[in-house]
């Protein structure tokens, strides 16, 4: 009676047809991320997650505009910048976006002839889009700069109309040009092991992926295009609106 109870025990349940596949793919961590790093695995999880918060911000912001009963600035004249005697609106901002948009294209430079294990194009190009990305902070801390000490506008406040404004401006395009500070810093340091061959040679330490793989370059690449496509928005939402 037991050994029947226990041959009876032992037999799976049957799965319906079509669900054992799908069953068998995502409990095997080995077949649902076949050929994936964990890292990059781990990266797209990151940018997910951050793109839920670049969204909430930005929807607040499209909100609060169209909720606000006090007047809203007209951006191309806050951000107007005075040359040659003349007020050129969004001039400064066009130029970060081109700043910013051409860093995405070394950093793309840089994956390819670092999958080529071009050690020294790919460190070169890692380390202008570095620059470009340090130009951009640079432009963008002008930008407040003017802001502050000669509009007056301030987190919790705005002489120029809605006080929201500057709340929506300082939030937005700070936590932005964190990230991209943020990626600067890990472009040098990456650079840096590219140069000394760290990826060649499987030397172990941080940020240094398997021997002859250059998974951690891409990787910062899909963290620096993401970077450049959340500006994208914030320059169509909130510099162009």
């Amino acid at each position: 009676m037991t050994q029947a109870i226990r041959t009876t025990t032992a037999e799976p349940l049957p799965l319906p047809e079509g669900i054992e596949g799908v069953v068998a793919d995502w409990s095997s961590d080995q077949r649902a991320f076949k050929n994936v790093p964990w890292a990059k695995a781990m990266m797209w999880i990151f940018l997910l997650s951050d793109t839920f918060i670049f969204s909430s911000f930005l929807i607040s912001y499209m909100t609060v505009r169209m909720s606000t009963t006090e007047p809203w600035p007209n951006p191309s004249e806050v951000f107007a910048l005075t040359m040659f005697g003349h007020k050129i609106p969004l001039i400064l901002i066009a130029i970060m976006t081109f700043v910013l948009i051409s860093s995405s294209g070394t950093m793309a430079m840089a994956v390819n002839y670092g999958y080529r294990k071009d050690r020294v194009k790919t460190f070169w190009l890692m380390l202008i889009t570095a620059a470009l990305g340090a130009t951009f902070v640079g432009m963008q801390a002008f930008e407040w700069t003017k802001l502050i000490v000669d509009e007056g506008i301030r987190p919790w406040g705005n002489p120029l109309g809605a006080a929201q404004f500057g709340s929506s401006f300082f939030m937005i395009t700070g936590f932005h040009g964190t990230h991209v500070s943020i990626g600067v810093l890990f472009l040098i340091i990456i650079a840096r092991k590219v140069l000394r061959g760290d990826f060649d040679h499987g030397r172990p330490g941080f940020f240094t992926g398997r021997k002859g793989k250059y998974e951690v370059v891409e990787i910062m690449g899909l963290y620096w295009h993401f970077v450049d496509l959340v500006w994208v928005f914030i320059f169509a939402v909130f510099y162009l609106w």
